[in-house]
């Protein structure tokens, strides 16, 4: 309730006082709105007290260089005297008797004086944070900060991002404004993704191959993983790699930012990039390892050897002197287990220490290495699949399969990051497949993300303790450029900063997204994504049995002008008020505006309007139940318009299709037509044969006509349309069938493989 009354009080003020808007994300803990303006200009000093105190004066001075490169202020830091004391100046004050833990902080702004205080010098650069936040956009001689009372503080300790540099190597300078722009949004953690099967990016000087070798890769995939049977790539090396002077001036780059760096080094599997430097480390060294120019995950793995594990051992050893902070991360997740089921010297390994299984000996292999890594004075994290076969004693568990790891893992005692794929993986689509940039598939748009709550309900009191915090994962095997992963982790990583910041309770999205709209024209150079002024759609039925389509946005603040003649909208168009009824198929062209200006949001979406619409059917052979859990999806007007969504398509798992539409009455039927899928590589194969009949009482079905569905096996993905034409029919009831094609065939890299076929609306006219 505290959150809620200060959510209210700050629209009440942003509504009051236009020119003073509190846009701050995160949003503090207590904020009370007061009257006035201090005036920043070139006579203003940043004042740090006591002056023998030199992590304040670093940080007095980062938040200076903060305000020249975002706002081009020219501010000097100064030490405290009794004049500068009485002046109008920006104070940094350590006050050790606030009781707000080391990153809390009070900030009060009044017309005569900006006054930070915190115990910590964190909680003093996270206070200078917020007076960046307060600034108006943009860069001006004079500017001013509305006034204000903070007192803040965390929710969460750990606060992270996660940036993955294995499967696309990202430049330093990238990497520091990633950090910058954690740090602008309070986040502490910087999860640095450093190898994998696709690429080796950190210079180890006792295995100069890693780099050598093991940074480059020959080529990519072409398109999405899925999209090309069999798989084109592109011809295109791939490399790059952090010499440990860079790393050790991004490390210290972060510390001025307090931001912790974990950097993450994978095992056992996840390791043919290495593999491919020094083939000795796997079970066949034989076989010519080669940097993985797939995406996914590789069934080539390190080998429990003890030449692993000094080389391991190793590697970790120049890592740690590299990385001061308290964790290494070793991975431990997506390990394939059949290198070792097919090594002698792995089953033998087993046999001598009595493990029963694979899962234990990926346990043994975790433990030696967190046994090594506590003997250095370092805590190891890991995905949880490192709780298969026992959790090693003292690791840290990263819960990304669901929640449930992370519960089962703080239960046992053990600490918690929680970022679940659903809601915490930044590289699925936030807006329409069709249109989107490529992306690895599912779909997170902003809101889902800040409706996360971190804390499990399954969770005891007691336990709860062991959720550390939060993590949002940027993956990259779709995002090549710095310009793309900024498009896919802003704003939702944003939102995520939120989550790990703000004191629990009632979270409000319409007030987030009201300060996220005011706060993202101060990202000046970043390419983030403007989804949060989508327009979406959704159909319904009326008591006429008509469609009737509503649009939803998440910018509650625009209005949306539509029209229905294909005509591109303006401010002159249709306004929309309530949901549009439709009376024959129809594209509706729809846009945002604010203010009379356009905000970027549109939406172009055709709706089919025919006799089976909104009509009930029933399956005879049920389908996947979460494609469609209230049988609704094939006659609600919308039809699936590609293959890199499955929102809109039914999918059947090693079935046939057979379902049955009941139109209500005996009328005409001209023509039935549906679209099924063709994803070959993904074992989604178009039926054999589809059989389309007419019943007018539901038990002797005539007029069946029966087609042969004919493709490539090769080529792309695709959307594939089976019509049949009935002429001049009459009927209450279509039936249709389609057979699946059974199992992929030889030559499928999941020959003998049950396959799934997939439809969308089952179009009647």
């Amino acid at each position: 309730m505290k959150y809620l009354f200060f959510c209210l009080f700050l629209s009440s003020t942003v509504l009051a006082q236009s020119d003073n808007q509190y846009n701050l994300i995160p949003f503090p803990a207590r904020f009370s709105g007061q009257n006035g303006q201090f005036s920043i200009s070139a006579s203003t000093r940043v004042i740090t007290s006591p002056a023998t105190d030199a992590t304040v004066r670093a940080v007095a001075q980062t938040f200076v260089n903060q305000l020249k490169a975002a706002n081009d202020l020219s501010l000097a830091v100064a030490p405290t005297s009794p004049a500068l004391a009485k002046g109008a100046h920006i104070f940094f004050a350590l006050n050790k008797k606030l009781n707000l833990g080391d990153e809390g902080y009070k900030l009060t702004v009044t017309p005569g004086k900006v006054l930070a205080e915190a115990a910590t010098s964190k909680g003093l650069f996270y206070a200078a944070q917020t007076i960046r936040q307060l600034l108006p956009a943009g860069k001006s001689a004079t500017v001013s900060l509305p006034a204000c009372a903070i007192t803040d503080k965390p929710r969460f300790g750990y606060r992270g991002l996660m940036l993955d540099v294995g499967r696309h190597f990202m430049p330093v300078p990238f990497v520091k404004k990633f950090i910058d722009l954690m740090a602008l949004h309070k986040q502490n953690t910087f999860h640095w993704h450093l190898t994998d099967d696709q690429g080796w990016r950190i210079d180890i000087k006792k295995y100069p191959k890693l780099t050598q070798i093991g940074s480059k890769r020959a080529e990519s995939i072409v398109g999405q993983y899925y999209q090309n049977y069999p798989q084109q790539f592109d011809g295109k090396p791939v490399g790059g790699f952090y010499t440990q002077e860079e790393i050790k001036d991004v490390v210290r780059y972060a510390q001025t930012r307090f931001v912790t760096i974990v950097p993450e080094i994978e095992m056992p599997g996840h390791a043919q990039a290495a593999l491919a430097a020094y083939p000795e480390l796997g079970c066949d060294p034989a076989k010519g390892y080669q940097v993985y120019t797939k995406w996914g995950v590789s069934e080539d793995v390190y080998c429990p050897s003890e030449k692993t594990f000094g080389f391991l051992q190793d590697v970790l050893t120049e890592v740690i002197a590299l990385f001061p902070g308290k964790y290494i991360h070793i991975g431990g997740d997506e390990c394939p287990k059949t290198a070792w089921k097919n090594s002698a010297f792995c089953q033998e390994l087993m046999k001598k220490n009595n493990l029963k299984d694979e899962n234990e000996l990926q346990s043994y292999f975790i433990r030696r290495i967190e046994k090594f890594l506590n003997s250095k004075g370092r805590s190891i994290i890991g995905w949880d699949e490192i709780l298969e076969g026992g959790l090693a004693p003292n690791a840290a568990v990263m819960s990304w399969r669901g929640t449930e790891g992370g519960i089962a893992a703080a239960k046992q005692k053990h600490a918690v990051i929680m970022t679940p794929g659903a809601t915490c993986y930044l590289d699925q689509y936030q807006g329409n497949p069709a249109t989107e940039p490529l992306a690895i598939g599912g779909y997170l748009p902003l809101d889902q993300v800040y409706a996360y709550e971190p804390m499990p309900n399954e969770l005891a009191a007691a336990d709860q303790k062991y959720i550390l915090g939060v993590q949002g994962n940027i993956w990259t095997e779709y995002m090549p450029t710095p310009e793309s992963v900024e498009y896919m982790a802003f704003p939702r990583a944003i939102a995520l900063a939120e989550l790990g910041w703000m004191q629990p309770g009632p979270h409000n999205f319409e007030d987030f997204a009201q300060r996220l709209k005011n706060h993202l024209p101060k990202l000046t150079g970043v390419n983030y994504a403007k989804r949060l002024f989508d327009i979406t759609a959704s159909t319904q039925p009326n008591e006429q049995g008509q469609i009737q389509v509503v649009l939803k946005k998440l910018d509650t603040d625009s209005q949306i002008f539509y029209t229905l003649n294909g005509k591109e909208p303006n401010e002159r168009s249709t306004e929309y008020i309530g949901p549009i009824t439709l009376t024959k198929t129809t594209t509706i062209r729809a846009m945002t505006r604010t203010g009379g200006a356009p905000t970027g949001g549109q939406l172009t979406q055709t709706f089919t309007l025919h006799k089976g619409k909104n009509k009930p059917y029933t399956y005879a052979l049920a389908p996947d139940q979460s494609s469609d859990p209230t049988s609704a999806k094939l006659t609600d007007g919308v039809r699936g318009d590609t293959p890199r969504s499955r929102r809109e398509w039914v999918s059947f798992y090693g079935s046939d299709m057979d379902l049955t539409l009941d139109l209500g009455d005996i009328t005409s039927v001209t023509k039935v037509s549906l679209n099924f899928l063709k994803i070959i590589l993904e074992k989604g194969f178009p039926p054999t044969a589809v059989e389309i009949a007419l019943s007018k009482d539901e038990s002797d079905f005539k007029d069946a006509i029966t087609q042969p569905v004919t493709y490539d096996l090769n080529g792309p993905w695709a959307i594939l349309p089976v019509v049949a034409d009935f002429k001049t029919a009459r009927a209450r009831y279509v039936r249709i069938r389609a057979k699946n094609a059974g199992v992929c065939p030889a030559g499928h890299p999941n020959a003998g493989a049950k396959t799934w076929l997939a439809t969308d609306e089952v179009v009647v006219e």
